[in-house]
């Protein structure tokens, strides 16, 4: 017996006197105090609700469904608000005015200029008429952001587009061709909504583009708008 356990206690020093045995036992006393440890946390930990992260991915839907289903009011009076009335043109000095807004406070001669005869009838101009001089077509762009709220064609007045930018304010663009928008689009200021032509109410004045401003459903003499811009 006692020789068994001197040979028994000699293998263990040689063991022991290994390099290897030491590192690997505090290699493995690390491993089993960090399991303890991830024992411990997990069972004092709350248990998961299965529901928690569906609700939050339920509530993100809807804020963004929320944030892109606003009436198109609500994002246009954001919009609207941010912008000031810009010319239906891509560059004003590309064009002139050939007939003005119809003015209560211009003179009689003013006046005059800004009446639209047609078959004998004379009506005051409610907008102003822009056209380049040499009669050559151009793009007309909305003058502010909004929607879209009519895009027809009218047998006097060519091709109409009417845009909404909320705030009781629109816009009217007439003597159009080549449509680039219908109803119920949202477009940017600057964007392309047709192209200047021709229509039978005004046709003495070649390729040009109607444009009016309404304020409440009042129209609003745009050149003094545009002026300030």
């Amino acid at each position: 017996m006692q020789g068994a356990q001197a040979v028994q206690t000699s293998a263990w020093r040689k063991l022991l006197s290994k390099k290897w045995v030491f590192p690997a036992l505090y290699m493995a006393a690390a491993a089993i105090i960090l399991t303890l440890v991830w024992v411990y946390q997990d069972m004092n930990q709350q248990p998961l609700d299965p529901n928690k992260d569906a609700t939050q991915v339920e509530q993100q839907v809807d804020s963004g469904t929320l944030a892109e289903g606003k009436t198109n009011d609500e994002a246009v009076e954001v919009v609207a608000s941010n912008e000031t009335l810009g010319w239906p043109v891509a560059d004003a000095q590309d064009v002139d005015v050939v007939m003005s807004f119809y003015d209560d406070k211009a003179s009689k001669e003013e006046q005059a200029a800004a009446m639209v005869e047609y078959k004998q009838t004379f009506t005051p101009n409610v907008g102003i008429d822009l056209a380049r001089k040499d009669q050559k077509a151009f793009d007309v762009l909305a003058a502010m952001s909004g929607k879209v709220t009519r895009a027809e064609q009218n047998p006097k007045t060519g091709f109409v587009v009417e845009i909404d930018h909320g705030n009781n304010l629109k816009t009217v663009y007439q003597s159009l061709v080549d449509l680039k928008v219908k109803k119920g689009d949202t477009v940017k200021k600057g964007e392309a909504l047709a192209t200047a032509g021709r229509n039978e109410l005004e046709k003495n004045l070649g390729v040009h583009v109607h444009f009016e401003v309404y304020d409440d459903n009042k129209p609003v003499n745009p050149s003094t708008l545009l002026a300030k811009n």
